[in-house]
């Protein structure tokens, strides 16, 4: 099995649809007060604006010609100010594998691209939110050598 990764084109849109709604799906579950149900969770006009960004990045791992996992990323300037130095940074928006697909280094392939792409981008880090609900990828994340930077809590209010 070989894994390629390439960036997204336009065309790809439909084949990326059922991944863009496994992860839509998966906040939906963990969150329901918070997300919304939406079969098409990302709209191909949104897509599009996404590919024509020149500081957002997709990028697709193929095996063949099937789509099985797909990275958003964005790279964002962290402006100095009194409290934090100047920094520039690869923001993760969305990482997905198939799930027919999982468990077959395909994730982890594509982390190791974005990790190689963000050096040649000269960020500092490369960062990304999981829930802390969602265990596996939380083990997942790790097991590539990334570490909590900090945790966001809240209280919902009645």
């Amino acid at each position: 099995m070989s894994i390629s990764i390439r960036e997204a084109i336009k065309s790809d849109y439909n084949s990326l649809l059922p991944l863009f709604r496994q992860v839509h799906e998966l906040h939906v579950y963990e969150r329901p007060d918070l997300y919304k149900e939406n079969s098409t969770p990302v709209g191909q006009g949104f897509f599009e604006s996404q590919l024509a960004d020149a500081r957002q990045h997709i990028f697709v791992a193929t095996i063949g010609n099937e789509i099985v996992g797909i990275v958003v990323m964005k790279e964002e300037d962290i402006i100095e100010n009194s409290f934090v130095k100047a920094r520039k940074i690869l923001y993760i928006n969305s990482l997905c594998v198939a799930e027919t697909k999982r468990n077959k280094g395909i994730g982890k392939r594509l982390l190791q691209y974005v990790f190689e792409f963000g050096r040649s981008l000269n960020v500092e880090s490369i960062e990304l939110g999981v829930s802390e609900r969602n265990s596996s990828a939380i083990k997942f994340y790790e097991s590539v050598g990334m570490a909590t930077k900090s945790r966001k809590m809240e209280i919902i209010l009645d």
